[in-house]
């Protein structure tokens, strides 16, 4: 009866596994229709649409970013910084910026923990200069690169993605611009994004034949 009851049990814990990784649409993710254009070429496209100051954002940070360290050869992912109100616009361009000159990954962290963990006030582009400079980054290539005339388009585009993509909250992780990954927790984000892209992967092997 014991040795019965020890089957069963490994039995439901297979079923319970099996069951966990396999993603349902609707459950898990969301199909995008009309479906957007990708700008990734022969790679699986992951976008995530985020905001600093957001504390589900901050949670997700940490887990995708070890994700980012593994990332398949053929999956590319790309941030865009969301604007839902004016007020969010300066933390739009400072990631822009820091892209430009080739200081993004350095301060990405710091940009997360200061607006989570220290509340430090980055609501204008004096305050963000200074402590982008204070971090290291030189303060008139920042300064030139927050307010060219490219990086107005950069916002611009962000702006028309998010509304392309139906974006209502952050973060949400787009797809192959095609399936919507949001509202669940950092691993089960994790855990969902890389089995759809194993749909998205198999979905462009069927189209090359």
């Amino acid at each position: 009866m014991k040795l019965f009851a020890k089957f069963f049990a490994v039995v439901v814990l297979l079923f319970a596994t099996q069951a966990q990784a396999e993603v349902v649409a609707g459950r898990d993710y969301k199909l995008l229709n009309p479906g957007q254009p990708t700008s990734s070429g022969s790679k699986v496209e992951v976008l995530e649409f985020f905001f600093y100051g957001c504390s589900h954002c901050y949670h997700l940070h940490g887990p995708l970013s070890k994700w980012e360290e593994k990332l398949p050869k053929d999956v590319s992912l790309q941030m865009v910084p969301v604007i839902f109100r004016d007020s969010w616009e300066p933390m739009a361009r400072t990631f822009y910026a820091l892209e430009s000159i080739g200081q993004r990954e350095k301060l990405h962290n710091d940009l997360f923990e200061a607006w989570n963990v220290y509340n430090t006030d980055l609501s204008d582009a004096g305050k963000i200069t200074d402590f982008v400079a204070k971090r290291g980054v030189d303060k008139s290539k920042f300064t030139a690169a927050y307010n060219s005339f490219s990086l107005q388009s950069k916002v611009a585009r962000s702006n028309q993605m998010v509304q392309a993509f139906g974006i209502r909250g952050t973060p949400t992780i787009a797809v192959d611009g095609k399936y919507i990954i949001t509202g669940l927790e950092p691993a089960d984000t994790i855990r969902v994004l890389d089995e759809v892209i194993k749909i998205a992967r198999k979905e462009r092997q069927a189209n090359k034949h």
